[in-house]
């Protein structure tokens, strides 16, 4: 049977098909007999006999794209949450049914075998799961794409409380097989450091580098809706060029004959090594050069098989994309090629990999625009800091050949630092946002400048994800009222979600609406119990807030809502109070020691809040550890109402508000990134709006008493934060969380107090909405219809069409 086959096939043919394949993966390929088999056993059977049908798909649309001379689209991004792929195959396959009957008739739970899977530590948060979307947009619209990343051995870290603080573990999902990818030998790259550079006898460049590692490629195929085209994930892992130095170790330099594998071991063994250290910067350098020079190799490689040597037809056949700062090196990398192994001038060849390369901003914190020490360029990648010069001077001519000087904020070197958000702009064709505030952000701000001098570079592309997974695959009870009232048009075409507009007065329909949610929600309630202990009462009002825990996310606005809305409970418990869920989810990193204390803070405030007899049937938090994509997928479809509080300005789009919104979660937020779209959208009754405007925000901080000022007007909030700044939620240690007080009352950069009463009022207004069932349910299916344009397909396309040129299979 071919993919289309078991997609369209009837049901007690693909049961029947599928039962055969999984017995014969379990004898044959797992070597156990179905009797003796482990649910992991069950987990792979299941797997290699989709993964099988799948590859029918792979294998011809990598055909089809050599034999039409298709251009290629490369997306480079340090992170791929790609969570269970299990999950993707069976919706897009359409074999969700099927596999539920072929494995019950082996005495098997089809949800127990899917959660067996771990989840690919390949990712952090937004960024990450964005090119997931991306990746199974493009393959589900015919696109000839690869994604290309590292094969992280532990991925960020796995996270766990402690006494409410968090510690960080190495995540192991490699220690399990993984039948989902292919190693391919035949493409590894060897990757040098260091070295030195001289002139050839012709005086052109040559660097020797001081150190070599092989970068082992791993493919992973990424199935489309339907099975009509399947596009590639190569991930890069680390191993050495030399095993082991035996001359070394017979001397008794037993540890540096093992120099150079630990080197491999280390260069992919963490996503975002910490980098407060120079030994942690050179590290992480190394990575991003690692899997950059690796994946332009094999781009190059690609198109010399496919197209000829002639490198300057590049731009035709090639896009690249460099998901945020972290693939930037990969621009003097395809440079250096060009020149020292291809023959061409500097300058051509600046102009050639323009042609090619495309840059994705996501931040308008200069923090987060990396920079690199030109010390540590010179002593790891002498040629390409070189290069980087040379590129500088380009710029610099071409500007001056139209008779503009360059200010000082788009210099490529400066103050002894490599600016590689100034790096991405210069080489790239186009330079995207991804919001439509975001973007304009960029152009008065962060690269202001670069605008003027380049009007034309920047454009937007609001980001979407996939409603295979956060839709089709992750809200069953959502999916199958849909099916029923507007039929499947929508499944391939987020649009018609719009065809329920009619339906949004029909009391039938939203009493069915309403009842789906509350079915999530029972399941989620269940799953709090299991993860954290915490009773949700699935009748209570749902308040999510799961994102990384960062300030300007404000995840402590929300939490001082709630130690406001506790003590308001206490002053008058017998008012009639909506009973409220509080979820938080979410990792900061290992070394953001202000976020780890938001997190200690939170699990403080909840033990207290959860323990107060008062507070049974009106208010508790729950906060599960390591939220996964797997945990979004339970948390997402039964949440009530969607936080997304950043301050305006901060945040570039997100994509969890959009995923909220679709599975029927009203947002209370600010205008910031995507929300503005969100609201546009769904309407602004139907999202509950506080806050500053971005322009506002700049001007509050002008105001150098502007977090006094804010506390003083708002008793609640000053009640609050004395009682974070007094111990009352740490007894052991009165002063633990002094710092978070202090910061708020002395700094507070984030505006939590400015919003903090606009965000108080909002909330009762919520409160007020929920009282009325049937108008709640209206609120929240209007969500649902009216989001349709944040699918990743319109993304996708769009990106097609305006930044890559690259046309669709169909």
């Amino acid at each position: 049977m071919t993919p289309q086959d078991l997609s369209q096939g009837n049901l007690v043919d693909n049961v029947a098909f599928l039962r055969r394949e999984i017995d014969r993966r379990m004898r044959y390929v797992i070597g156990c007999e179905p009797g003796r088999a482990t649910l992991n056993d069950w987990r792979l059977a299941l797997a290699f006999s989709l993964r099988d049908r799948i590859v029918d798909s792979w294998l011809a649309s990598r055909r089809r794209v050599r034999e039409e001379g298709l251009k290629r689209v490369y997306y480079l991004s340090m992170e791929f949450l790609i969570g269970r792929l299990i999950s993707d195959a069976i919706t897009n396959l359409g074999l969700e049914e099927a596999s539920r009957q072929a494995l019950a008739s082996f005495g098997q739970d089809y949800d127990a075998v899917v959660a067996e899977e771990p989840d690919a530590a390949l990712g952090n948060g937004g960024l990450g799961r964005l090119a997931a979307c991306f990746l199974e947009s493009m393959a589900s619209i015919g696109l000839p794409a690869m994604g290309y990343g590292v094969r992280y051995d532990h991925g960020l870290f796995r996270q766990s409380f402690h006494d409410g603080w968090q510690v960080e573990s190495p995540e192991d999902w490699l220690k399990r097989r993984n039948p989902w990818e292919f190693e391919r030998p035949e493409d590894n790259q060897v990757i040098g450091f260091g070295g030195e550079m001289r002139e050839d006898a012709s005086g052109r460049a040559v660097w020797t580098p001081g150190e070599t590692v092989m970068a082992a490629a791993y493919d992973t195929p990424i199935v489309g809706w339907k099975a009509r085209w399947t596009d590639t994930l190569r991930l890069w892992a680390a191993k050495p060029t030399r095993i082991f130095d035996l001359e070394r170790f017979n001397r008794g330099d037993f540890l540096g004959a093992a120099e150079q594998a630990s080197l491999a071991q280390t260069l992919s063994r963490v996503l975002y090594p910490d980098d407060t250290t120079e030994h942690g910067r050179e590290l992480r350098l190394k990575q991003e050069y690692f899997f950059t020079a690796a994946s332009v190799r094999d781009i190059l490689a690609r198109f010399r098989d496919e197209h000829g040597d002639d490198l300057r037809k590049l731009p035709q056949k090639v896009a690249i994309q460099l998901n945020d700062t972290h693939p930037t090196i990969a621009a003097p990398e395809l440079v250096r090629i060009l020149v020292d192994e291809n023959g061409f001038e500097v300058d051509e060849a600046i102009e050639t990999a323009r042609g090619v390369l495309n840059y994705t901003n996501h931040t308008l914190l200069p923090e987060a625009l990396e920079r690199w020490s030109t010390s540590l360029m010179w002593r790891v990648l002498p040629r390409h800091m070189r290069l980087i010069e040379r590129i500088d001077d380009w710029h610099i001519r071409q500007n001056r050949a139209r008779g503009v000087e360059r200010p000082p904020s788009t210099w490529l070197i400066d103050h002894g630092e490599t600016r590689m958000g100034n790096l991405a702009f210069v080489m790239a064709n186009k330079v995207n946002g991804v919001s439509a505030l975001h973007t304009d952000l960029m152009k008065k701000t962060v690269f202001h400048d670069f605008h003027v001098m380049h009007p034309d570079r920047i454009v937007n592309q609001t980001n979407g994800v996939t409603p295979r997974r956060w839709l089709t695959a992750c809200n069953p009870p959502l999916r199958n009222l849909l099916l029923e009232t507007i039929g499947d048009g929508w499944t391939e075409d987020l649009g018609k979600l719009e065809d329920l507009e009619p339906h949004l007065k029909d009391s039938a329909f939203l009493e069915k609406f309403a009842a789906a949610k509350r079915e999530n929600k029972v399941r989620l309630s269940n799953w709090l119990k299991i993860r954290t202990g915490v009773e949700a009462d699935p009748d209570a009002l749902f308040d999510v807030q799961i994102k990384r825990i960062h300030e300007y996310k404000r995840q402590h606005l929300n939490l001082l809502e709630a130690i406001a809305h506790w003590n308001a409970i206490r002053r008058e418990p017998d008012r009639d109070w909506i009973p409220r869920v509080r979820i938080f989810g979410g990792k900061a990193a290992p070394g953001y020691a202000l976020a780890k204390q938001i997190i200690k803070l939170i699990n403080d405030v909840a033990k207290v809040i959860n323990a107060d007899p008062l507070m049974r049937g009106r208010l508790v938090i729950a906060y599960p550890e390591n939220y996964n994509v797997s945990a979004a997928e339970v948390i997402i479809p039964a949440a009530d109402l969607s936080e997304q509080i950043s301050t305006a300005g901060k945040e570039a789009s997100g994509t969890g508000n959009m995923k909220f919104a679709m599975n029927g979660a009203p947002t209370i937020g600010t205008l910031d990134g995507a929300n503005v779209e969100i609201r546009d959208l769904v309407g602004a009754d139907d999202f509950f709006l506080f806050g500053l405007t971005a322009e506002e925000a700049v001007e509050e901080r002008k105001r150098p008493d502007h977090a006094a000022a804010a506390i003083s007007a708002s008793p609640a909030l000053q009640e609050a934060i004395e009682q974070i700044a007094s111990g009352v939620f740490s007894p052991d240690d009165h002063h633990r969380f002094s710092a978070i007080a202090e910061n708020l009352r002395r700094y507070d950069y984030f505006l939590v107090c400015s919003d903090f009463d606009d965000y108080a009022a909002a909330q009762r207004r919520v409160d007020e909405a929920y009282r009325k069932p049937l108008e709640w349910a209206r609120m929240a299916a209007t969500n649902t219809a009216r989001v349709g344009w944040f699918s990743s397909d319109r993304t996708i396309r769009s990106y097609a069409r305006e930044v890559w040129t690259a046309d669709t299979a169909f």
